[in-house]
């Protein structure tokens, strides 16, 4: 598709900036860049959108447009919406007009889905025009873009689609979350065989039969945060007119995904300053009861906090993911990014309950299971607190962001901890540094564990299982298999090596904490 043709859709309002001797270039795909420097999603022949959040300075425009340039891209089109309106910067129309890239302007009151759609219909058609049987093609596509535009969303789209294909097929995250489809297909399996897909169509075997899988990203992203469309069949099979239907349903669904993610952007905007606010420190429940209604909240909502880091995933992954984590609950759930720190809050509706909010964080443990085989080197860490009512959101936000803390002390590579589980003595050590725990141990437990070594007998494990029923001594002599009077006499020993009373409550809580320190 022509650069000019683009242009001369008047309900794009598109502005040439640089490059009004290009006109003629042919663009064959649209990418919106997210990343500071995308080379590695680019093939050559892109039209590129990017909201310029990465490249505030010359310097930063400098390497993004020369990136573009060295991947050979068509042109780029800039857009300030995000920024809050205002001119593209001169800085960016310079590194443009040096590296011979074309700049389009993307008006304030045109989102980036809107030329992202546009265009991607557009080519679609242009392709038809090229595939063999392409009337029927057009037919068939004609009646997907119709179930797009009468507004129906992903599910009229994958409906559409599902016919038009004659297989059944499924719009899932990596999650495993089912986004649109019917029933409930194998999508664990799915969306694993979706992360760790070398390259796309692929065919996975199922239960069933097998599924063909097929990205559905309008945009470069982290496959952890993506969608897929999966078609039952494979799609060597198919005729050419199937996979190109196929592959257009696939786009189509990215799209919606891309429509979306907008319309959270901008939830996730309006929510940041009342979310700012419950962060502060001397912020009253006074001011944050005031301001629910913001974030459509009413001071009698059963809430649920979220916190979550990415270490090492990438700027601007964060906040995708927590959106991705919490898009069961739809409108009930809001994310922002304040100071570098990702969270979240869920509206649990009164009528069901604090239950729910134990649901939701199932949930959302199952879901960070699903995506940590992608992980990588990065670590994924969520902290998750409920709260009885909306006025408690500072408190639910601050215990949630305590809780993420300790996960980031698990040795995995992706953890959730709710508040509820705080109470947990283990998790409450864990935030203890590792020299004061060796510390501890070795005070309390190294004339033990030096007795055992050097006379090989047992007073740690007869410790344990003495402390494990609760002092009885008939229960713990029973599973250690010894007389009751050998039991007395061994945890005898242990108070002479510790100095401990056993019959003390605290002392039996010291010793406790101790053995579970323990390698």
């Amino acid at each position: 598709m022509r650069l000019s043709a683009l242009l001369a859709a008047e309900q794009l309002g598109l502005t040439v900036l640089v490059g009004e001797d290009q006109l003629d270039r042919n663009f064959e795909r649209v990418f919106t860049a997210t990343l500071r420097d995308p080379r590695r999603y680019l093939t050559g022949g892109e039209l590129v959108l990017s909201g310029m959040e990465w490249w505030p300075t010359a310097a930063d425009s400098e390497a993004f447009v020369a990136a573009l340039a060295e991947a050979d891209v068509v042109a780029l089109c800039a857009g300030t919406a995000e920024r809050g309106g205002g001119p593209v910067p001169q800085h960016v129309v310079d590194a443009c007009s040096r590296h011979g890239v074309p700049l389009l302007g993307v008006p304030v009151n045109v989102s980036f889905a809107t030329v992202s759609e546009q265009a991607v219909l557009w080519l679609a058609a242009e392709r038809a025009q090229r595939t063999p049987g392409a009337g029927q093609f057009l037919d068939r596509y004609r009646r997907l873009v119709t179930a797009v535009a009468e507004g129906g969303g992903i599910t009229s789209l994958l409906a559409a689609g599902a016919r038009e294909l004659g297989a059944d097929s499924w719009v899932l995250s990596a999650t495993g979350r089912v986004v649109a489809g019917p029933g409930e297909p194998e999508r664990a399996l799915l969306a694993g065989e979706f992360l760790k897909a070398d390259r796309l169509p692929k065919v996975v075997a199922t239960a069933h039969g097998p599924v063909t899988l097929l990205s559905a990203a309008a945009r470069a992203s982290h496959r952890m945060v993506s969608w897929f469309l999966a078609v039952a069949g494979d799609h060597e099979d198919w005729d050419s007119v199937r996979r190109e239907l196929a592959a257009e349903l696939a786009t189509l669904a990215g799209l919606e995904r891309a429509r979306l993610d907008d319309e959270r952007r901008i939830a996730s905007r309006a929510a940041e300053p009342v979310l700012r606010l419950a962060l502060a420190e001397h912020t009253t429940s006074a001011q944050i009861a005031a301001r629910l209604s913001e974030v459509d909240l009413a001071p009698a909502d059963a809430v649920c906090a979220l916190s979550l880091s990415l270490c090492g995933g990438g700027p601007g992954l964060a906040p995708v993911l927590l959106t991705e984590l919490l898009a069961p609950l739809g409108d009930r759930a809001v994310v922002a990014e304040i100071d570098g720190e990702t969270v979240g809050v869920a509206r649990i509706p009164p009528e069901t309950g604090l239950g729910a909010v134990t649901a939701l964080v199932a949930g959302i443990r199952d879901a960070v299971d699903s995506v940590a085989p992608a992980l990588g080197s990065a670590q994924l860490s969520v902290g998750a607190s409920r709260a009885s009512d909306a006025v408690a959101l500072r408190s639910g936000l601050h215990e949630a962001r305590h809780a993420r803390k300790l996960a980031e002390l698990s040795s995995g590579r992706a953890a959730v901890v709710a508040g509820d589980d705080v109470a947990s003595h283990p998790l409450l050590l864990a935030a203890v540094p590792e020299e004061l725990r060796q510390s501890f141990r070795s005070r309390v437990l190294g004339p033990v564990l030096d007795y055992d070594a050097a006379h090989r007998s047992e007073l740690v494990r007869t410790l344990e299982v003495f402390l494990r029923h609760s002092g009885s001594w008939s229960q713990a002599a029973a599973e250690l298999h010894v007389h009751v009077n050998t039991l007395r006499y061994r945890i005898g020993r242990v108070a002479e090596l510790t100095g401990r009373d056993l019959s003390s409550f605290p002392d039996r809580v010291d010793l406790h904490l101790a053995l579970s320190l323990l390698p």
